[in-house]
């Protein structure tokens, strides 16, 4: 359909809760096709509408890396119904152009949504692949939680941002993620040692 704008960090409206969508229809689904088209238009691999001016909760992924292997996923009204373990995820996001960081996921998501006819559909991801981890991040941005949100190192983090013209980590967003902090320290010192 079209190529919108992004809404880029540092706007009011990246804050803010979506809304339930109440019936998929047709405005809908422009609206999907607008999310698709400017995704692809920018190389994304996830874009939720928040992103492009429009509080709903509707997100789209495509973690494919070509275009034999595409495999678009429509979210419609998801909810998260359970997550596990935690990993590093570097990861940047289309409202922050070429800012990248490290910041915490969970390794496994199961989350239940709708799909564009309006079908309900579970999709179940581990492994802390490509996909759990860009649920985990177009799901936030419909709660108005971003990446930076989740950054392992708040300093660093403020460093990359400054350096691309955007604003620091706003303190009061950080969230309090201790036990993934400390599985995360644990993989990786257990991953260093050596093997007898």
């Amino acid at each position: 359909m079209s190529i919108r704008k992004i809404v880029k960090y540092g706007s009011k409206s990246l804050r803010e809760k979506s809304k339930e969508v109440h019936k998929i229809s047709k405005k809908i689904q422009i609206l999907v096709e607008d999310l698709y088209d400017t995704m692809y238009s920018l190389n994304g691999v996830g874009l939720a509408a928040p992103q492009i001016g429009e509080n709903l909760r509707v997100f789209v992924i495509d973690t494919g890396v070509d275009q034999k292997s595409m495999n678009p996923i429509t979210f419609i009204n998801p909810k998260i119904l359970k997550t596990e373990g935690a990993i590093n995820s570097y990861e940047g996001c289309l409202s922050f152009p070429d800012a990248y960081t490290n910041v915490r996921r969970h390794k496994y998501v199961k989350v239940k949504a709708l799909d564009i006819k309006g079908r309900p559909f579970i999709i179940e991801v581990n492994d802390g692949s490509l996909l759990a981890r860009a649920i985990q991040h177009e799901f936030d941005h419909l709660e108005g939680i971003l990446f930076i949100d989740h950054s392992r190192n708040r300093f660093e983090a403020d460093k990359i941002l400054t350096e691309k013209g955007l604003n620091p980590i706003d303190a009061n967003y950080l969230l309090d993620e201790k036990e993934m902090e400390e599985e995360i320290q644990n993989t990786v010192q257990n991953e260093e040692k050596p093997v007898d």
